[in-house]
């Protein structure tokens, strides 16, 4: 038998406590949690503003009663651990109603505490009614300060994952909401063309979207931004990131890993070989680039709770790494990425020579009544093929085409391997060469040079420097809206007017996606053109890539109009 304290009682904690009573019915395990609740659904916590969490009662998925009648485990809330003495293998924790101080011995220790909102000394924090989010407490206690202030103007600082749901569910609790991102784009796992299409849609919505700008001071019910802008804010929730609860490792001598997580090895025990760590406190290893990085997600904190549970009792523990896999709702859109972006493998320095697929295609067969398109990027590895990323972004089921990716490069697949997949097929649920498909032949094609391609944000350059630009839509198409001053020779009409194309400068084609100008320059180079180009993603693509800076800038359209259909 032996004793096994929790510290911690949320995602990983709980987990953790659970496993370990499947395997053992005779253990002692008790969960400290300096909070009022165990167990909570900490990813549902802003769904509470919008009312689709009814009430903060909701959020609670277990109480300390049934952890005690359905698992034999005792979690004790309101008990907050203040220190750890590794000699004597004890605890002290407090009492925070009662402040009683007391100590407990273990024979194992998890350490689950979490992360903390990083709440910076802004000038003038006094001034506004500030909140952070990170459990049912503060988000009971900003929900019934809107509802009893009848707060209309909430900012919301910082343009992550929380921060993004918290702006969409205040909005459609009738709040006029200001998101404020010092980035130049929201949601840094998307590359900055991918995140244009989310920029677009919150900036649709109404909500007041500021990026590449940073919180300087605040002012009665103000927030001065650096370029002196000055915002209205009844409320300010910061929502800028986290910081590992990492005071008890420190007090303990426990190591402390260059990204300022807990250090862990490959069985998530700290330093000490009888405590162990999960969960958002500690830093993992990145499966792509083998290297660690903190991961603040659900999904890797119970798989770690699960495998030390088992580690406890003897089992081997399979890991291999993370490689971040995440999807998230922005009003109408879904967006989801795996692995490793563009803008990551730049800032990291990795010494790694990639390419991009950039596809729009359908997410079901277009006759279907709710067919849409799918903003899809694929970035894999020269010369191997080797997959390392991709991004989705449509209305529609877009988690699924990410899941497919996640899982291949987790088995270490390639482009080659994305060809030959056999993926459900119906109408009312994909095509028959299912988006992931598409790619692979897009990125095979790539390989092996048959084709050249460039992305939207080289276009505004090009049109601006007077390249040649050929869109091979149909008349009615371009009549509708087109790149200024771009050359119209219909895909239907291309070998008939195929001398109205100069064979002696680059010439870049698009036609609404990239597929019939794909046709067009394979077409062009059976006629002896060799400097011939595919626009990814087509005019559709470039849409969405230019139209929130045009909005927000001021400055010229590179479009008579813009589609986005």
């Amino acid at each position: 038998m032996k004793k096994i304290l929790v510290v911690g009682g949320v995602a990983g904690g709980a987990s953790a406590a659970a496993r370990l009573r499947r395997h053992c019915e005779h253990d002692e395990i008790i969960i400290f949690e300096k909070g009022p609740h165990v167990s909570f659904s900490n990813c549902c916590l802003p769904y509470h503003l919008s009312g689709v969490v009814p009430t903060a009662e909701e959020l609670v998925l277990m109480s300390p009663e049934k952890f005690s009648t359905q698992y034999k485990i005792d979690a004790r809330v309101n008990n907050e651990v203040m220190s750890i003495n590794r000699e004597n293998k004890t605890i002290s924790v407090k009492n925070t109603q009662t402040n009683e101080v007391f100590t407990e011995s273990y024979d194992k220790l998890i350490l689950s505490p979490g992360a903390k909102p990083i709440i910076p000394p802004i000038p003038g924090l006094d001034k506004v009614n500030v909140f952070s989010i990170r459990n049912v407490v503060d988000i009971d206690k900003v929900k019934r300060f809107i509802d009893n202030s009848k707060a209309k103007n909430i900012t919301v600082i910082g343009g992550g994952f929380i921060g993004v749901e918290v702006m969409e569910n205040l909005h459609k609790a009738g709040c006029k909401v200001t998101l404020i991102e010092a980035m130049d784009q929201v949601m840094k796992p998307f590359d900055y063309p991918m995140a244009q299409i989310l920029h677009k849609e919150i900036y649709d919505k109404g909500v007041t979207l500021i990026v590449d700008d940073k919180v300087n001071s605040f002012k009665e019910n103000k927030v001065i931004l650096s370029s002196k802008k000055e915002i209205d804010a009844d409320v300010v929730i910061m929502s800028i990131g986290v910081k590992p609860e990492t005071d008890l490792a420190i007090q303990a001598d426990l190591n402390i890993g260059k990204t300022g997580a807990i250090k862990v090895n490959q069985n998530y025990q700290t330093n000490d070989a009888d405590i162990y760590a999960v969960g958002d406190v500690i830093e993992v290893y990145n499966y792509l680039y083998h290297d660690s990085y903190q991961l603040a997600l659900a999904g890797p904190a119970q798989k770690q709770a699960r495998a030390v549970a088992d580690h406890i009792h003897g089992m081997s523990i399979d890991n291999r790494g993370y490689i971040s896999s995440s999807v998230v709702k922005v009003f109408e859109y879904n967006a989801a990425c795996t692995g490793l972006s563009a803008a990551e493998i730049k800032l990291r320095n990795l010494n790694i020579e990639f390419e991009m697929v950039k596809i729009i295609p359908n997410d079901q067969v277009g006759l279907m009544p709710f067919a849409n398109v799918a903003h899809f990027q694929l970035i894999y590895e020269i010369p191997t093929g080797r997959i390392l990323g991709a991004q989705a972004i449509g209305k529609g089921n877009i988690d699924k085409r990410i899941d497919v990716i996640a899982t291949v490069i987790k088995f270490g697949g390639t482009i080659y391997d994305l060809k030959d997949l056999e993926l459900c097929y119906a109408p009312p649920f994909g095509t028959a060469k299912d988006i992931v498909n598409y790619a692979g032949y897009v990125a095979t094609n790539l390989m092996n040079n048959d084709f050249k391609q460039v992305h939207c944000f080289n276009i505004r350059q090009l049109v601006n420097s007077g390249a040649c630009i050929v869109d091979v839509r149909e008349v009615v198409e371009y009549e509708r809206s087109h790149i200024n001053e771009a050359l119209n020779v219909p895909l239907s009409k291309l070998r008939e007017r195929m001398s109205e194309i100069p064979k002696d400068l680059p010439v870049y084609l698009h036609c609404r996606s990239g597929q019939r100008s794909y046709n067009a320059v394979l077409a062009l180079q059976h006629y002896g053109y060799k400097n011939v180009f595919n626009i990814s993603g087509g005019f559709m693509g470039l849409c969405f890539f230019e139209y929130f800076n045009d909005k927000t800038l001021g400055r010229d359209p590179i479009v008579t109009d813009y589609n986005f259909d």
